[in-house]
């Protein structure tokens, strides 16, 4: 690697880091003769780890920091005095290749700024995905970002030769969106959605009739939004994410949340943050993870009365402090469903309580050993062992005591930000 390639590395690899819509692969490829690599069930995400607990890495790099958008919350717009760096396509194949052969990285997630236009730059993304993969057989994950607005021909490409490809909403509202960035519109990032989505189907139907037909996007599309840079609340953006894992037309298979980081703080349609608000995200991720696998709705999570989630405590045990009613649950007798809404069980865990009570009677022992997190679950259940306090007789109150007893009050920065209007 020469010094001037090197430079180049270094200045693309930090332009990439404000992107967090990388993920496990979800996809398993075995070693095949005369190819180079392969992919395990997890693999992808960098810098994380896997189902079997193992440390994943990827190259995660821009081809390109140069950009014609000049959006208010990116590093890399246009007005920005920054350095810029653009690599070849020969020189991110070799870096990725020369990376993968010193057992570096199992793999890649690259984008782009948008260069001359959206077309230009998906080729560009779409020749490193091919050559990758039909030159120098490479068998490992490639994760694209596709680039808003660009044709459905190179979209289709680039699902050819790629695990994952993803689409960033970034904000959540067109209202918020034209404020930052007036020359991005939604319609651009949901076509190429729709895109995906079709391949998807077509592929579907082809691996139906032809054993051997080539995968498209196996690890299906993702896209991301960026909470604290406009005013949406969390009930806000919780809709929109609902709405992208429910429709069909889009088969969303991840929405992932990005703190804003202050990066322009020269702009003043921009808030003033002190840091990110990364409580925030945890539990805009907590609450996506009620939507996706707990069977809630947008509006038990939050509503008109509660328009933002609760910073101190997780979205499941505000739920259930909000509903006292529903509580205390047999663990004997409730259904899966009930038994799922008890803080402390998650899926896996409801799922061996039905099953074991098959066979016998549960006690507090037996929840410990299936994995309850009895610290939270112990006032909102009943069993024969269990004591007899519950949120019925602790109430709402004294049970958010016990449980946040030596909480320091959040930075309201987090939650309540001091919006300037744009002079």
């Amino acid at each position: 690697m020469n010094a001037n390639v090197l430079d180049k590395l270094k200045i693309l690899t930090e332009s990439a880091k404000y992107d967090v819509s990388c993920s496990s692969s979800g996809t398993v490829r075995k070693g095949r003769a005369g190819q180079v690599g392969n992919t395990v069930g997890g693999v992808g995400i960098c810098h994380s780890f896997a189902e079997d607990g193992r440390c994943i890495s990827l190259l995660k790099v821009m081809l390109t920091n140069m950009c014609i958008y000049d959006c208010a919350y990116c590093i890399n717009r246009r007005s920005n005095d920054i350095r810029r760096a653009t690599l070849s396509v020969t020189e991110l194949v070799e870096l990725t290749m020369e990376f993968y052969r010193r057992n570096y990285i199992e793999g890649l997630f690259l984008s782009s700024g948008v260069v001359r236009n959206p077309d230009y730059t998906m080729e560009r993304l779409v020749r490193v995905a091919k050559d990758l993969r039909e030159v120098h057989r490479f068998n490992g994950y490639i994760h694209l970002k596709s680039i808003p607005g660009a044709s459905q021909e190179l979209v289709n490409e680039a699902g050819r030769y790629a695990d994952r490809l993803s689409v960033n909403l970034e904000i959540p509202t067109e209202q918020n969106l034209k404020l930052l960035a007036p020359e991005k519109d939604h319609q651009s990032v949901y076509q190429p959605m729709r895109y995906i989505q079709q391949g998807m189907l077509e592929n579907k139907e082809d691996r139906r009739k032809f054993r051997h037909a080539p995968r498209f996007v196996p690890a299906g599309q993702s896209t991301q939004m960026i909470v604290g840079a406009t005013s949406e609340s969390d009930k806000d953006i919780l809709n929109v994410s609902s709405a992208l894992y429910g429709q069909r037309s889009l088969s969303m298979r991840r929405v992932y949340y990005s703190g804003y980081v202050s990066v322009n703080t020269y702009d003043k349609r921009l808030p003033i943050l002190k840091q990110p608000p990364l409580v925030r995200e945890n539990r805009l991720y907590q609450a996506d993870w009620l939507l996706r696998f707990y069977q809630f709705k947008v509006d038990e999570i939050v509503d008109a009365q509660h328009p933002n989630l609760d910073l101190d405590i997780d979205p499941k045990l505000s739920w259930a402090l909000r509903h006292p009613e529903f509580f205390p649950v047999n663990v004997n007798r409730a259904s899966y469903e009930e038994i799922l809404r008890v803080p402390g069980i998650g899926v896996k865990s409801a799922m061996m309580i039905v099953t074991s009570r098959r066979f016998t009677r549960i006690g507090f022992d037996d929840l410990k050993r299936i994995g309850v997190v009895m610290k939270k679950a112990q006032y909102f259940i009943t069993c024969n062992e269990l004591p007899k306090q519950t949120v019925q007789e602790l109430t709402p109150q004294g049970v958010r005591r016990l449980l946040t007893p030596h909480t320091k009050k959040v930075d309201l920065l987090q939650m309540e930000l001091p919006f300037i209007d744009p002079v």
